[in-house]
Parts: structure tokens; C-alpha cells; sequence
């Protein structure tokens, strides 16, 4: 028992300090504003300020706690116990004149109580308990893998984002030098000016489309400050990961991935886990048809002021102790017994139902990355073959346009399925890599301590 109370105070003080050091850690490791931030840097940043990660953790301490209560309940009560009297009456049959005598008592003991047996209600409410911190730990597990799926998802915006930008500024400084040549052949007669002025209007439309990439790149930087918790007044340097070769991904298994995902999603292991609790639930319910065992153990001692002996003395002579077993049959309870066993049931019956959902769930959520893995794979082939096809397009166009055999409208068609064919690839190319790199969430086999893409 001194071994079990040492235990628990050390526990309480070892929360205590966690949660008085760990804001000040959180703080100490915030970035900077204007602070370069990576993929890892956003992801080892997302597991210490991520609101459901936290919250994770609090279930967690908060269930190890009841596993404590729980244990308690195995140790016997100790109870030290006085009281104290002032007692008035006659001072003897035989005086006349009825005088009265007052007297002081104290009594005083420790006593202690044990229960040996309680229909086991005590063992399946300790196992009820520590299956409660087994699913909370599963649940955490889980929360950190979704906090790295996040801020890989918006990296993954950030960098389309960016890939985008840069297709747009190519595109309207190819516009631009058209512009600036068309005016010299203007000047030079060479050309109409309603040449001019057509240019003019599509470089003004490559600059629009300059600007709202930029806005797309500033929006994907918002949420990541939202993602991370970050100060909104800073201005950070978010740096997202270069993706260069994809044809190394490989081509996935349906049916093993969801094989996989079956056994290591974390989520769903909580489920199953909450499914045995709620079984033991109803163990526990049931327990109170059984007889309770107590041992029961008492030490006293009096004393009266009425009596001539002494404080020490008459604590001394007056002292004693008792051990007693009771044993309770329950007998009729108003149907407690019955109604608390019914609800345990349909709790445990939801647990089965949660957890039939949270399987299709997985399931489906195997598919849904299985299928946009494989789009995008498909997506990026056919963007690369309309690149090449777009970029032979424009060079023969614009040849034929200085030999005066194409109009200027053709070569415009032919900057934008250019410029159409590059976004798709830059888009095709970022989701790809993302999705097989964050196919370990899906699978449950993400480790969030290691790399998940290489800058």
C-alpha cells in the first residue's frame, strides 16, 4: 500500500509539472515571424499546438486517472474517529437539598474497512478503466497522424499554389515580349494595329491571372497560421517541399491496403477497444446480484470525568478493539440491479454499431485514397502528353505567325492550352506525390517523427 500511495503522489506531481512546463516549451518553440517553416518544422510545430492533439492528451491523463480511483477502491478505508459529552444529573438519591453533577466523556479510535468481495464489480470497473485509457491512447495516436495529414494537405495547396504562380508569371512575360514585338512591328508597319490591341487585352489577362495565383498562395498560407496556431499578425515564410520525380510511385493493392488499414488504423482500434470496455460494463452492472464481503476492524478507548481515575488511566483500562465480517445479500433492489444492466447492454450494443461504422468508414476512406492516387497518376500522364502537345503547338504557331501564315488568335489558343497543359501538370504532379506519401493515413502506418516528403 506505501508503495501504491508513493506511486500516485509521484504521478500527481509529474502532471503538475507537465502542465506548468509544457506551455512555457510551446512558447519557447513557437517560430518567428517571418521565420522559415518546412514541411517537418509545420509538422513537429502541428503536434504541439494542435487543439485536438491536446485535447487527446487530456483524455488520456484524464482515463489513467480513473485507472487510480479504481485501484482505491481495492484498499481498505482508515478512519480516526472522536466524539465528545457533557453529561447532567442528580448528584444522589439521598440529598435533600437535589443538587445536580456534571460529567465530561471522550471517546475516541481509528477505525478501517475492507471489502473482499463485491460480486468482482470492483475487479471489472479497474479493467473497464484501463481499456478506457488503451482507446483514449488509440484515439491520440490518430489525432497526431490527422494533425500531419493536415498540414501535409495544406502544404500540398501551398505548393500548387506556388507551382501555379510561377506557370502564371512564365505565361505573362511570354505575353509581355509578344506585346513589346508586336508594337515594334506596329511602329514598322509590319502588322495592324488591331493586333496590337488584341495582345494588349490578353497580356492584361495573363497579369489578372498573376494576381489571383498570388491571392491562392496567400489563402493556402492563412490556413496553414490557422492549421499551426500561429500569431495572425506574422508574416511567415512557409517553404514547401519541391516535388521533382513521381514515376517512382508504386502501384498499390486494393485489397491489401484495406487488409493493412484493418489491422494499424488507430481509430478503429479504439473502437474495438471501447466494445470489450462496454462488455465489461455490463459484467459490472450485473455484479450487484451477488453478495457483498466486508472486513471491518475498530480500536476504542474512553474516558468520563465523573470517575476518579485519571485521563491516562482511564484510557489505559477502558480501551478495546473489535474485527467483524458482514456479508449482504441483496434481496430486492426496486429494480436497480435490472436497469442498470439493460443500459449497460444498449451502451454496449452502440459500441458494436460505432464500431461496424467506424470499418466502413475506413474502408472507404482506403478507397477514396486508392482512387484519387490512381487518378492522379492518370491525370499527370495525360497533362504531361498535352504539355508536349501544347508546347510543339505554340513553337509551330508562332513560327508560322512571323511568316505571316497563322493569325495572332491561333497563337493565342495556343499560349492558352499551353498554359492550361502546365497547371494541370504542376496540379497532377503535387497531388500525386502528396497522396502517396500520405497513403501511410489511410493505412494507420503513419509514424509522424518521420520524413514525409524529402525537400
Amino acid at each position: 500500500m506505501n508503495a501504491y500511495m508513493s506511486a500516485s503522489r509521484l504521478s500527481r506531481v509529474l502532471l503538475v509539472a507537465a502542465v506548468v512546463v509544457s506551455p512555457a516549451v510551446a512558447g519557447a518553440q513557437a517560430p518567428a515571424p517571418g521565420a522559415k517553416i518546412g514541411l517537418q518544422d509545420a509538422i513537429e510545430l502541428a503536434l504541439r499546438q494542435s487543439v485536438t492533439v491536446k485535447q487527446s492528451e487530456n483524455a488520456v491523463a484524464s482515463s489513467s486517472t480513473t485507472v487510480q480511483s479504481k485501484q482505491g477502491a481495492f484498499l481498505p478505508s482508515l478512519s480516526l474517529n472522536s466524539s465528545t459529552a457533557r453529561s447532567v444529573g442528580r448528584a444522589g438519591s439521598g440529598n435533600i437539598a437535589g443538587g445536580t453533577s456534571t460529567a465530561q466523556s471522550l471517546s475516541t479510535g481509528i477505525s478501517s474497512q475492507l471489502v473482499v468481495f463485491d460480486g468482482l464489480r470492483n475487479v471489472n470497473e479497474l479493467r473497464q478503466a484501463k481499456l478506457d485509457v488503451t482507446a483514449n491512447t488509440n484515439d491520440l495516436t490518430r489525432a497526431k497522424q490527422t494533425a500531419v495529414y493536415s498540414v501535409a494537405t495544406n502544404y500540398l495547396t501551398l505548393a500548387t499554389a506556388e507551382g501555379q504562380l510561377a506557370v502564371q508569371k512564365q505565361n505573362l512575360a511570354a505575353q509581355e515580349v509578344q506585346e513589346q514585338q508586336l508594337q515594334t512591328q506596329v511602329k514598322a508597319g509590319a502588322r495592324s494595329i488591331s493586333d496590337l490591341y488584341q495582345q494588349q487585352a490578353t497580356t492584361a489577362s495573363a497579369r489578372a491571372g498573376v494576381v489571383a495565383a498570388e491571392q491562392e498562395v496567400e489563402l493556402a498560407r492563412i490556413a496553414l497560421i490557422q492549421t499551426l496556431q500561429l500569431d495572425p499578425r506574422g508574416s511567415y515564410d512557409f517553404v514547401a517541399p519541391t516535388v521533382a520525380d513521381v514515376s517512382s510511385v508504386p502501384h498499390y493493392d486494393l485489397d491489401s491496403l484495406l487488409d493493412r488499414a484493418f489491422a494499424s488504423r488507430n481509430d478503429l482500434a479504439a473502437e474495438r477497444t471501447r466494445v470489450d470496455a462496454a462488455a465489461v460494463g455490463t459484467k459490472a452492472a450485473s455484479s450487484t446480484r451477488l453478495p457483498t464481503v466486508s472486513l471491518s476492524t475498530s480500536y476504542n478507548a474512553t474516558y468520563n470525568s465523573g470517575l476518579a481515575n485519571a485521563l491516562g488511566s482511564q484510557l489505559d483500562q477502558n480501551r478495546g478493539g473489535s474485527v467483524s465480517i458482514g456479508v449482504s445479500f441483496p434481496l430486492f433492489d426496486r429494480g436497480a440491479t435490472s436497469t442498470a444492466v439493460q443500459q449497460a447492454k444498449i451502451q454496449e450494443d452502440n459500441a458494436r454499431l460505432q464500431l461496424a461504422n467506424e470499418k466502413q468508414s475506413v474502408a472507404l476512406d482506403v478507397r477514396r485514397a486508392y482512387l484519387g492516387l490512381e487518378t492522379s497518376r492518370q491525370q499527370l500522364a495525360v497533362a504531361l502528353a498535352q504539355q508536349k502537345a501544347a508546347d510543339l503547338a505554340v513553337s509551330t504557331t508562332q513560327a508560322r505567325y512571323q511568316v505571316g501564315t497563322s493569325s495572332l488568335l491561333e497563337l493565342t489558343q495556343a499560349r492558352a492550352s499551353q498554359l492550361q497543359a502546365n497547371t494541370a501538370v504542376v496540379s497532377a504532379r503535387n497531388t500525386l506525390a502528396f497522396q502517396n506519401a500520405l497513403m501511410p493515413y489511410y493505412t494507420g502506418e503513419l509514424d509522424p517523427a518521420k520524413a514525409l516528403l524529402q525537400s
